[in-house]
């Protein structure tokens, strides 16, 4: 077989720093660069100054651009083994011209988080009532996102609970999906002996994007509900807020004397991480699996979550530290986990064991591309046997490809 030449197309260039998103991606071009692939990131949003360079991994970057059939002419050209759409909105916009210029391709959409339930969980939220089955049935952004899932060879899909919704209620064929959470290092003990020790570190942390309304949510929420009755028992703690794009709704949070803390953006989150004591991740909706529980395991740092945040995460290992959504128990087991020494390395344990049982990238990164050689080996029949799939290629597309042609249409008159 000739070198395998994968072609990532983005949402949005690789900001490793900024989001669990960034993070995820640069783990899959490192796993496919490790493979010894030729890996190039197109993308057709504007770069910001956070964005890595991926030139410096050797990686072609290209700029693409929407609704215009330039983009027939460089996939043509380059004729990529394999092409991976970081979401289902990029699928949508360039799977048809991926489908036509590169029959043969392998696509693969790469989810990151299944967007229809975070945004269901967000809409019933807001209008107070509870979460349902019914409500993601409903969703137009599910049937668009489930129609993506199915036009794709393979679905990568972080969360076991993502995995079970979508073989349970959406009745997906299990061929179609492929769970596979972050891709990162097993903690060792070199590693652990540099951990700083429970009496070495101080305060409570929260760490997140704030262009991701469940960041700016659990903030809110901290400041609300939680923060006042820690510090009533703590008086002399503090929590520090870091993330990239800090709005104006956080930033206004700032109170030194009440020891809450808006840092803003970190240009190294983990050391920001190894030296806090506990993570504070109250999330009221979401989806996927968390980047900013993962990182605190990796730094040793014990964290309060909800059953949202710590979903689909850990499997049947002990959480490292708590799980809780009434928010007056959540403050107790927060002052627990930060004023008890025992509660505490317990939980750091937990941690380690999490990710070095469910996240070893040399266990699952090599299984990952075997998975892909054995669906490149029998392309056609896989494809035969997914008739929906073929279906929605032929219908649904039609609509997007037509529309998409009479855009660059009116676009080459103004």
């Amino acid at each position: 077989m000739s070198k395998q030449h994968i072609l990532i197309i983005g949402t949005v260039w690789v900001e490793p720093n900024s989001s669990a998103a960034g993070s995820r991606m640069l783990q899959l071009i490192e796993l496919f660069l490790n493979q010894n692939y030729k890996v190039s990131f197109a993308c057709a949003a504007q770069k910001s100054e956070k964005a890595l360079s991926l030139k410096s991994l050797g990686i072609d970057e290209v700029t693409i651009e929407l609704n215009n059939t330039s983009f027939d002419d460089f996939v043509k050209q380059l004729q990529p083994t394999i092409v991976l759409f970081d979401r289902f909105m990029t699928e949508e916009q360039f799977g048809w011209r991926v489908a036509e210029n590169c029959p043969n391709a392998i696509r693969i959409l790469d989810t990151e988080d299944l967007h229809f339930l975070r945004k269901t969980r967000y809409q019933q939220l807001k209008k107070g009532e509870e979460f349902t089955i019914e409500a993601l049935l409903k969703s137009d952004d599910a049937k668009r996102e489930i129609a993506s899932i199915l036009r794709c060879d393979l679905s990568l899909i972080i969360s076991t609970y993502e995995m079970d919704l979508l073989k349970s209620v959406f009745k997906i064929d299990e061929k179609l999906l492929y769970y596979l959470p972050f891709l990162l290092d097993k903690i060792d003990e070199p590693r652990i002996e540099k951990w700083k020790s429970f009496e070495e570190r101080a305060h409570f942390i929260f760490i997140g994007n704030f262009f991701h309304k469940p960041n700016v949510d659990a903030v809110l929420t901290i400041k609300n509900e939680i923060w006042s009755k820690i510090i009533e028992e703590l008086p002399k703690a503090e929590i520090h807020i870091y993330g990239a794009y800090v709005n104006q709704q956080i930033s206004q949070l700032h109170n030194k004397k009440e020891g809450f803390i808006i840092k803003g953006f970190a240009e190294n989150a983990k050391e920001v991480v190894k030296n806090a004591r506990v993570v504070l991740a109250p999330l009221r909706f979401g989806a996927g699996i968390k980047g900013k529980l993962t990182e605190a395991m990796i730094c040793g740092t014990p964290s309060v979550t909800t059953s949202i945040g710590a979903e689909g995460m850990c499997k049947n290992v002990s959480w490292n530290g708590f799980i809780e959504d009434d928010f007056m128990e959540f403050s107790k087991k927060a002052i627990q986990l930060f004023s008890d020494k025992n509660t505490w390395e317990t939980s750091q344990k937990n941690g380690i064991e999490i990710i070095n049982t469910i996240y070893d990238k040399e266990e699952l990164g090599p299984t990952f591309i075997n998975q892909i050689k054995e669906i490149q080996l029998n392309l056609e029949q896989h494809r035969t046997q997914n008739f929906l799939g073929s279906l929605l290629q032929h219908q649904t597309l039609q609509a997007t490809k037509y529309m998409s042609k009479w855009i660059e249409s009116k676009n080459s008159f103004q």
